[in-house]
């Protein structure tokens, strides 16, 4: 591929790092390395570990948030945000950092970007499929459900491009793709197959609003795996009655391949360190 624009091509946006639209993810995991530890962690890297997790202002990224995590896959993770790729991976850095990193270890990672998904509906998309559900197109219920959904697309939107992370105990982690084996091949299917499934599954999440918030963020050509799905929740059973609601859709029940999960719990440097009994 050549890196020179055709004479006729639109201007071409300046080179950066910062993305024209969604923010850059970073999920980071982690264990102690307690066969290193002769003693609890030191004053040193204790302090180095608050500072890590609650950088300084002009340090900090636009989100983040941390939880100890459940099992023997990891002892803590981090959830981090911002448009600038560098302030997400200084966390990291920062963990890792002498003289605390030779204590702790990265066990997984997932590096990826918000977006606002092609199957979010347009205005008109919506409407078309309130009347292929039924409705008639000069009703005035019709024409007040696509007003209020045109008021709460921008917002929808801003959700999940620049998400605010709630302040719920229980949180759950986990990338995954879309198949590609014969017989379900999701990049086979025509777009409007592959939308009606998505909406099948968005369906299927409403009935959990005010109990879990979700955010998907996408790490094609970034990482391993395509899709990060970050659920946030009012309490843990509410991650696994949404997990396996949405299971039994279509788009997840025939398309869906899963990463592995963790789970955790929401925790500042402090908790962490208390629950892991490593000071």
């Amino acid at each position: 591929m050549s890196g020179r624009p055709s004479p006729h091509a639109a201007p071409l946006p300046e080179p950066s790092t910062i993305p024209e639209n969604g923010w850059h993810c970073g999920h980071f995991f982690y264990r102690f390395r307690r066969e290193a530890m002769a003693t609890p962690l030191t004053p040193e890297c204790v302090t180095q570990f608050r500072a890590a997790l609650s950088p300084p202002d002009d340090a900090a990224p636009e989100r983040i948030a941390s939880y100890w995590i459940s099992g023997h896959e990891a002892d803590f993770g981090v959830v981090v945000m911002d448009p600038d790729p560098a302030k997400v991976d200084a966390i990291h850095q920062s963990l890792v950092a002498p003289p605390l990193g030779q204590f702790v270890e990265g066990v997984w990672s997932f590096v990826s970007i918000s977006e606002v998904s092609e199957y979010v509906p347009t205005i008109e998309r919506f409407r078309d499929r309130l009347i292929g559900e039924g409705a008639d197109p000069e009703s005035d219920e019709l024409k007040a459900k696509v007003a209020a959904y045109e008021r709460r697309l921008p917002m929808m939107n801003e959700q999940r491009l620049r998400p605010e992370i709630p302040e719920w105990p229980a949180a759950c982690f986990y990338p995954m793709n879309k198949s590609r084996v014969p017989g379900a091949n999701w990049f086979t299917e025509p777009f409007s197959h592959r939308n009606k499934m998505m909406a099948e599954h968005a369906q299927s999440g409403i009935a959990f609003a005010g109990k879990v918030s979700q955010l998907i963020t996408v790490g094609v050509g970034l990482d391993d795996w395509e899709w990060m799905v970050t659920l946030w929740a009012r309490n843990p059973d509410y991650l696994k009655d949404i997990v396996y609601k949405m299971r039994f859709d279509i788009a997840s029940a025939k398309y869906a391949e899963f990463g592995p999960f963790y789970v955790g719990y929401r925790a500042d440097a402090d908790e962490i360190l208390d629950h892991c009994k490593v000071r």
